[in-house]
């Protein structure tokens, strides 16, 4: 995590965007954690929160977005060549693919919240000729959801940031019910005022 700090605090904002992005498209980079240490930076105040959720939310969006253009253009054959250089295992693949062969798009909103799984889904995404207008409408929907959860959370955690880190994995479940839970209230929502529009 220092390297990550170091780089933040010599480069600011833009580094952010560097770093999610190729964290997003395989690299070793612990996101959630880098999200959580952000929304920190904005509660001590040497962030601001604003630009700090747009930065990110810019990196998660080019990170998913080079993913899927490389899965659309190269196809599974570059999957398999250099997934284990980009840290993907075939295992990993193949489990994605049951997911979206269960959940459809949807894996594309709470990928996010799945270490692992979101460095692949875009690459499926492509392979298997997503359209891009489907893919975007709903890839960035969800990296909206997943910044925003981490970036509160550091925000609210405060000096006690790090917690994040030590028991992510134990509550990663519960997070990522909490962004499903999220996301089906704003469907909802966004359904409910669509229906008070056409009885108008």
């Amino acid at each position: 995590m220092q390297q990550w700090h170091e780089l933040i605090a010599q480069y600011g904002y833009i580094s952010i965007i560097f770093i999610l992005g190729i964290g997003i498209v395989g690299l070793p980079v612990p996101d959630e954690v880098l999200l959580t240490y952000l929304g920190y930076l904005t509660s001590d105040g040497d962030m601001y929160f604003i630009p700090a959720f747009l930065c990110s939310l810019a990196g998660a969006i080019c990170g998913i977005s080079i993913s899927y253009i490389l899965g659309s253009k190269l196809g599974e054959p570059f999957l398999k060549k250099y997934g284990p250089k980009l840290f993907i295992k075939e295992e990993t693949v193949r489990k994605t693919r049951k997911l979206f062969g269960k959940y459809g798009a949807f894996v594309l909103i709470f990928c996010y919240f799945i270490p692992g799984v979101r460095h692949v889904a875009a690459y499926v995404a492509g392979v298997t000729s997503y359209s891009y207008k489907r893919f975007a409408a709903v890839a960035y929907f969800g990296a909206v959801a997943w910044v925003t959860a981490f970036l509160v959370l550091g925000n609210r955690l405060g000096s006690h940031w790090n917690l994040i880190a030590r028991h992510l994995h134990q509550y990663m479940w519960g997070m990522l019910l909490l962004g499903v839970i999220s996301i089906g209230l704003v469907f909802l929502f966004k359904k409910a005022a669509l229906y008070r529009r056409k009885q108008t």
